[in-house]
């Protein structure tokens, strides 16, 4: 069985315009983020998909394998499931540029769901939450799963709803989605050449489009998570981490 990671990356970001290529700790954002992705036991390959040449030239810098793809896609999936079409593979799993801190044996968890368990096309992951405070915020999606770990929803707003708590009640009743999936590469360009369904353009969630599709996502529970980098603040901080690491190792 043959497994792919593929990092799609774009240069524009709204509130952090060409984040992957921030340097300040000697390396590229885009950099840390594929030296974490090989670093996953059961990823064959770690590919990243762009529509910017810069991108290329610094992945081919660091010795990455680079795809260009076209500039017209939606979503980072959409990206990826065209690098990947003419490519040998079993699973994709799409790890989010921005991850800089990403943990390895997630990647290989997201796999392994897969190749455990063959009825699924899909899987994805889910972690508890820290605080109450993070459940209210729409930024950070929430997940809800059936006894067998099947993706029920997934939501900006707080799922389930707590009544008793008039809305949010205590954070461990609730599962945070991380932004990690594995497909199965034939359901990947299945997937991808569907049309954007009404929830997934509500939400502004992809992933919807699977659920909506009636196609079972299954959700795998971990312990450590990461947060991505969306504001040069939340760089900022991640380059202050790093330092001090160094400086400690």
């Amino acid at each position: 069985m043959r497994i792919l990671a593929l990092i799609p990356a774009r240069y524009s970001s709204t509130r952090f315009p060409g984040k992957v290529l921030a340097k300040d700790t000697g390396k590229f954002l885009i950099e840390h983020t594929w030296e974490r992705a090989c670093a996953a036991e059961l990823v064959d390959e770690v590919i990243i998909a762009t529509d910017d040449k810069r991108i290329v030239a610094a992945a081919e810098s660091f010795g990455a394998r680079c795809v260009l793809t076209g500039a017209d896609h939606q979503s980072g999936t959409d990206r990826i499931a065209e690098a990947v079409e003419g490519m040998e593979a079993d699973i994709v799993i799409n790890v989010q540029a921005d991850e800089p801190e990403i943990e390895p044996g997630n990647i290989d968890k997201v796999a392994r769901l897969l190749i455990d368990n063959a009825d699924y096309p899909m899987a994805t992951l889910a972690a508890d939450f820290a605080t109450a405070e993070q459940v209210g915020d729409p930024n950070i999606v929430k997940v809800v799963t059936d006894s067998r770990g099947r993706a029920i929803y997934f939501s900006r707003s707080p799922i389930p709803y707590d009544r008793d708590a008039g809305g949010v009640g205590e954070a461990d009743r609730y599962m945070r989605h991380l932004g990690i999936y594995a497909y199965r590469k034939d359901f990947l360009l299945k997937l991808t050449a569907l049309p954007q369904t009404p929830l997934e353009m509500t939400e502004k969630l992809e992933q919807l489009r699977a659920i909506e599709n009636g196609f079972g996502i299954l959700v795998g529970k971990v312990e450590r998570t990461c947060d991505g980098i969306d504001t040069p603040e939340q760089y900022a901080e991640f380059v202050k981490r790093y330092q001090s690491k160094s400086r400690r190792d």
